[in-house]
């Protein structure tokens, strides 16, 4: 910005700023604007509000009587409009002042809302591609107007003339632009097109394309959005919905949810993915306001958990930012992205209620974001929870399917928990959930909500202990001395030994212990380690009686009978090491360092114990 000459200047008078306009280019190119290829975009916006104001002038016009050309050969781009024009007033206060929009104008103002640019710096835009840009209008306000031009160049100079009506015969605006050779890439007459197509294959006012080859111009937008046409029958309207998804997001919709918020003037599509996400992945949607692409990447438009649908709306009353290249965040958008959201639980009951096979191949697809949403919907929840896929004792299952056979449900607090007591709960009877994934435990803890005759536990190890069988008397005491070797070895880990019986028979060994039992006796060690200094006394005063992970060998194995005879104490506490390290194996948890040292000597004493007894 340069400061303006203040010598002649009287002390206390008013001044003004002096621009630098190439540094305010180079603040919008970086800052403001995510490519140079929005000068196409602003270029169409203002000739659409033009057209939006011109009707204002001339209501009874009918919709295709005015509309937007144009123009690029390589050497100039031009857009051409019917719009309402500029008097030689209007250049002077409008175009001559950075950030002042004509949507301000006396008799157009309280047309604003009609209008998609808001801020009025768009046509500096140009200036990304250009060095010179090129205006000639003539108001469509006054029959007898004379044409006006306007040239801006880039170091922040303009000219203004007069020019005699002829030289633009009727009302209306039109942007030369004459291309850097630098701006190559975004002013080509094949790029032109495309980005005339991108940013407004939906404009409702006809828009046509000229390369300069003599041909006839294009038509940009041929066709109105495809939920604004009429379809022979609802099958064929879902087919031609379901096709403009794929040609958008290039793939096939599980199926199409068609949008209308006439509150706000929305319209649009939702396309539901057909193969799942990861969770909290959200999508960016295709946003048009007033049939102006406004952004790819709307995130805001849907709440989080709607991450299983893209969408394409075109919208009315939402606001853009100064950028045009996203939405405003305030009470209208929050009451848009609830109706929204509404509409979504809308087609999920449906499918429900209607739709059998839909519902599966979707709940195949997105368990994860249902089971995100039933966490906070109860109306989801009641429809949708008993059909929800489940780990389970009993494989993969709907907990409908899973209370059928189980009155009493158990689940577990985390993966670890459910991989080590599956198999030997299955075995035993019990019906136990895997609740370690997102949202699983507390929706199975809703379950009585909906099927009040099942009841719920957390599933804990005393529940677990209590279904395995104790051996007979005289069996315990042969193995006594066994076992108060084998506690003795695995003391360094605070593990109990226990014998008993249990199925399958093939499971030498369980491993029974939490994840809390574990944080608790670390902090405990923690705590014995900086006795005496402030964080012992910290961990001190947290500290509980550590409960003891249990390690319970069963008697139905044949390697733990064997092991359990072993009467050498040596290899007696090496089998036992080698018991504990594969159950700790089994329960799939992360090992310690001290666990990993244990299992690789275990197994190498017992590989030189097999050697020298063969030898």
């Amino acid at each position: 910005m340069n400061l303006p000459d203040t010598a002649a200047t009287p002390a206390g008078a008013d001044r003004t700023f002096q621009v630098d306009l190439r540094g305010l280019v180079d603040l919008l190119s970086h800052h403001l604007y995510s490519s140079p290829r929005v000068y196409l975009r602003e270029l169409l916006q203002n000739a659409v509000d033009a057209l939006t104001a011109r009707h204002g002038l001339e209501p009874d016009a009918p919709a295709d009587a005015f509309g937007i050309r144009l123009y690029a050969d390589g050497s100039v781009v031009r857009v051409e409009d019917d719009g309402v024009g500029l008097t030689e007033a209007d250049v002077h206060t409008f175009l001559a002042t950075i950030g002042r929009s004509s949507k301000r104008a006396e008799g157009i103002a309280e047309q604003r809302g009609d209008f998609i640019g808001q801020f009025g710096i768009g046509l500096l835009s140009c200036f990304l591609v250009a060095d010179e840009i090129h205006v000639l209008s003539r108001s469509a306000r006054t029959p007898d107007a004379r044409a006006v031009e306007w040239r801006g160049r880039g170091d922040g100079s303009y000219t203004v003339r007069t020019l005699p009506a002829s030289a633009r015969p009727r009302p209306g605006t039109t942007v030369t632009l004459t291309p850097r050779a630098d701006a190559d890439e975004w002013t080509r007459p094949a790029r032109v097109h495309a980005l005339a197509r991108h940013f407004g294959s939906l404009l409702r006012h006809p828009v046509t394309f000229d390369d300069g080859t003599g041909g006839a111009g294009a038509s940009v937008n041929p066709e109105p959005a495809p939920w604004a046409r009429t379809h022979p029958t609802p099958g064929a309207r879902s087919r031609a919905l379901a096709a403009y998804g794929e040609e958008v997001f290039g793939f096939t919709p599980l199926d199409t949810i068609e949008l209308d918020l006439p509150a706000v003037g929305l319209k649009g599509i939702a396309c539901v993915l057909p193969e799942a996400v990861p969770a909290g992945r959200r999508h960016g949607h295709r946003v048009h306001v007033k049939g102006m692409l406004l952004s790819e990447q709307a995130e805001e438009i849907l709440p989080e958990w709607a991450f299983f649908v893209r969408c394409v709306v075109d919208a009315e009353s939402l606001r853009p930012t100064a950028s045009r290249e996203s939405l405003y965040e305030d009470d209208t958008l929050a009451a848009v992205r609830e109706a929204l959201a509404e509409r979504l639980r809308a087609w999920i009951a449906r499918a429900a209620a209607s739709d059998p096979d839909l519902l599966g191949r979707f709940l195949q697809a997105h368990h994860l974001a249902v089971k995100s949403l039933a966490v906070h919907d109860d109306e989801i929840l009641r429809m949708l929870l008993p059909w929800l896929p489940f780990e389970t004792t009993d494989g993969h299952a709907t907990l409908d399917e899973f209370a059928r056979t189980h009155r009493t449900v158990l689940v577990t607090s985390s993966v670890e928990e459910f991989r080590q007591v599956a198999a030997i709960a299955s075995a035993a009877g019990l019906g136990v959930v895997n609740g370690g994934y997102t949202y699983d435990r507390e929706l199975v803890h809703r379950l009585p909500e909906i099927r009040p005759e099942v009841s719920v536990a957390d599933l804990d190890p005393a529940t677990l202990t209590a279904h395995l069988d104790p051996v007979d008397r005289e069996t315990e005491l042969a193995a006594m001395a066994y076992l108060a070797l084998a506690r003795d070895a695995l003391a360094v880990f605070d593990c109990d030994v226990a014998l008993r019986t249990f199925q399958p028979a093939s499971a030498p060994a369980l491993l029974v212990d939490s994840r809390e039992a574990r944080h608790e006796r670390t902090r405990s060690q923690l705590a014995r380690e900086q006795e005496g200094g402030l964080w012992g006394d910290i961990l001190g005063a947290l500290r509980q009686e550590a409960p003891r992970a249990q390690l319970i060998l069963n008697q139905l194995n044949p390697l733990v009978r064997a092991a359990v005879a072993i009467d050498e104490p040596e290899l007696a506490r090496t089998s036992a090491e080698a018991l504990y390290g594969q159950a700790a194996m089994l329960s799939r948890r992360p090992l310690r360092p001290a666990e990993s040292s244990l299992i690789n000597r275990s197994f190498l004493d017992l590989l030189a114990h097999a050697l020298r007894k063969d030898s």
